[in-house]
């Protein structure tokens, strides 16, 4: 029994001399020549980045992903992958695709035919509104007819692509070109195309003052503060971006009256920003009396 605790001792002795004197020691670093292979050893494939993936190739994948049935039953799901899925998109259009200019009829072939992105490649697209509760149709299911508005501010042109659904599946059916004199927010949109392209008429725009729901500076977690703002501190708190040429609509069944309340919703395209704007007409001039950032 001596024998064996002394043995142990002298082990552990040893031990801690090892461990002393190795602590000055670089570890001895094997030297592999450059075309010496392991047999066993797996090549590390590096990660090819989605942008780098020429934009055929992505389209051909994007087109192999067949949609989710779900997508018809919201039409916001659908535009996505109608937009983004070229072998869809030809689809879903019915041709030849009846085309009404004014008085004049025409039809495209699908072989004239050209895709379709919409506001897809811009960072945000516009709503218009006569309420808040017409706001509510953005999640209906039930709605089984949308309009995309693609409005030309400067020439004055309205170009609807009018979406129906046909046995549970969303169909471009026709579309219809028309000037904004015929259209029922033909008032608001004069205002806006001036609106947009003039600093200094937005601030002849505003209420005396306008009442603002902001995001709380002191809340992270989707706090929301209440206040009005003066014209003169629009320029702190408008959104980033107006459109100025372009103004996107979807018109998801609201209807439409020459009323004189209007409420446009600017919201981001996968970046979660959102703006609501209200004008109302005061002493016949259109003025903002409401923002939501």
């Amino acid at each position: 029994m001596r024998k064996t605790a002394m043995f142990l001792i002298g082990i552990s002795v040893l031990m801690i001399c090892c461990t002393i004197g190795c602590k000055d020691k670089k570890p001895e670093v094997e030297v592999v020549p450059e075309n010496t292979v392991e047999k066993d050893t797996v090549p590390v494939v590096e990660e090819i980045p989605v942008d780098t993936i020429p934009d055929s190739d992505r389209d051909s994948l994007i087109s192999a992903t067949p949609m989710p049935k779900a997508a018809d039953e919201l039409f916001d799901d659908f535009l996505f992958n109608f937009t983004a899925n070229k072998k869809l998109q030809y689809e879903r259009v019915k041709f030849p695709l009846p085309v009404k200019d004014g008085d004049s009829e025409d039809s495209i072939e699908m072989k004239d035919w050209k895709i379709e992105k919409f506001f897809m490649e811009q960072e945000f697209y516009t709503l218009i509104f006569d309420s808040e509760k017409q706001m509510e149709l953005l999640k209906d299911t039930t709605v089984g007819h949308v309009v995309i508005e693609k409005i030309d501010l400067r020439n004055k042109r309205v170009e609807q692509h009018v979406f129906d659904r046909e046995n549970g599946l969303w169909m471009l059916t026709e579309i219809l070109r028309n000037s904004t004199y015929q259209n029922p927010n033909k008032s608001f949109l004069d205002f806006y195309a001036q609106f947009a392209a003039d600093s200094l008429y937005q601030i002849e725009s505003m209420n005396n003052e306008v009442n603002a729901i902001l995001p709380d500076p002191d809340d992270e977690y989707n706090g929301m503060i209440e206040g009005v703002f003066t014209p003169d501190q629009w320029p702190d708190f408008m959104p980033v971006d107006l459109p100025k040429d372009y103004l996107y609509n979807i018109i998801y069944g609201q209807k439409y009256t020459r009323s004189n309340e209007k409420l446009l919703l600017l919201r981001g395209i996968a970046n979660g920003l959102e703006s609501e704007m209200t004008f109302k007409i005061i002493d016949g001039k259109w003025k903002l009396i409401k923002l939501v950032n």
